[in-house]
């Protein structure tokens, strides 16, 4: 009689969750350390060049780069976690076992996809808590060639803001809030896309409802005249807050603070489309763990006696590395803006759910 149920039965379910977490751990465990040591010996010329570097900025590098190797190969890991697990299985005759005993293929697979979900939900997590503070830190300490890393003195140059037709550039920003200072400034004044007028101006200050510009002088683009003044009044709700948004990266951030970014970025003018499709990615790489059974449930099934079980190992491992590669692919095309960042991200993860979804049911058959 054919079972109904979801899980095969919980001793079962328990017992392939348990290989496949172990199995996955296992393969992560020697890829982070592989790569690791390598990466390791490629760096650690660049850091001990350094003087007073020593041994404790070597173990510093180590404790930074290791999150990153996590996070960033725990999916390959489930997936070849997920691969020697079903062709164990199927080696020793086990799968046969249970299908014998009326226990389809969607319920072998299940124990080893809702143990998928766990580990999907811990990668996220630790990307958030863990993984986008060690990218920060490590990416300041790279910026300064594994020296010491000045105190950020809040500054930031060539910044740009589009309010309306009109563009703002500021060369320096300091300050926050009504304290925000421009210098020099710039400021193109558009209708309908048409320049009209061009001012420059050595420093700006936030007042009611604008900016007034010091030491400005005003290029007529239409008459062809220019003017110079002590100060120009500029009527423009351009809030101080958009010229101080520093340059934003999506891998230092967690999901909630990036969100935040990207909306006053909007509201700035700025360009959002490649933040929005790392923003989406942060949700959607972590459940790709969830893919990984679905696409190498190839090698549990088949007799392993046919002299096909490596065929279907193989299979399998080639449709979870297509996966990566066609992530990775409209990730990029989301970047460029040729995709919409909602597609970009998602696109590969219902795509290949589909893939393996009518690869199991056709391998069942």
């Amino acid at each position: 009689m054919m079972n109904v149920h979801f899980f095969p039965s919980k001793r079962i379910a328990f017992y392939m969750a348990k290989l496949f977490v172990l199995r996955s751990l296992a393969v992560l465990a020697a890829l982070v350390i592989i790569l690791q040591t390598l990466d390791l010996l490629g760096e650690s010329g660049k850091i001990l060049a350094v003087e007073g570097n020593g041994d404790p900025e070597l173990w510093r590098y180590v404790s930074l780069r290791v999150p990153q190797l996590v996070s960033r190969f725990l999916p390959f890991s489930v997936l070849l976690g997920t691969l020697i697990t079903l062709a164990t299985l199927n080696q020793n005759s086990e799968v046969v076992s249970m299908k014998a005993a009326g226990i389809s293929a969607h319920q072998i697979i299940a124990p080893l996809m809702v143990a998928s979900l766990g580990i999907a939900a811990f990668t996220f997590v630790f990307q958030e808590r863990v993984v986008t503070r060690a990218t920060a830190e490590l990416n300041r300490w790279t910026k300064v060639d594994y020296g010491p890393v000045p105190p950020d003195s809040g500054t930031l140059t060539d910044v740009w803001v589009r309010h309306g037709d009109d563009i703002i550039f500021a060369g320096e920003v300091t300050g926050k809030g009504a304290a925000t200072r421009l210098a020099n400034v710039k400021v193109y004044e558009r209708e309908g896309g048409t320049l009209r007028a061009i001012i420059e101006a050595q420093r700006g200050v936030p007042v009611n409802q604008g900016w007034r510009l010091e030491q400005a002088r005003r290029f007529d683009v239409t008459a062809g005249t220019e003017t110079q003044a002590a100060a120009i009044d500029l009527p423009n709700d351009a809030e101080p807050d958009q010229f101080t948004l520093a340059r934003v990266d999506a891998g230092e951030m967690d999901f909630m603070t990036l969100r935040a970014a990207i909306a006053d970025l909007k509201v700035a003018g700025r360009p959002t489309g490649p933040l929005e499709a790392g923003l989406w990615h942060k949700l959607s790489g972590p459940l790709s763990a969830v893919l990984m059974p679905l696409l190498a449930g190839i090698a549990a099934f088949g007799l392993a006696r046919s002299g096909q079980l490596f065929i279907r190992a193989v299979a399998g491992m080639a449709l979870g590395f297509a996966y990566f590669v066609v992530d990775n692919f409209a990730l990029a095309m989301g970047n460029f803006g040729a995709y919409p960042p909602v597609l970009a991200a998602w696109a590969p993860f219902f795509l290949f759910l589909l893939i393996g979804e009518t690869v199991l049911v056709r391998t069942e058959e």
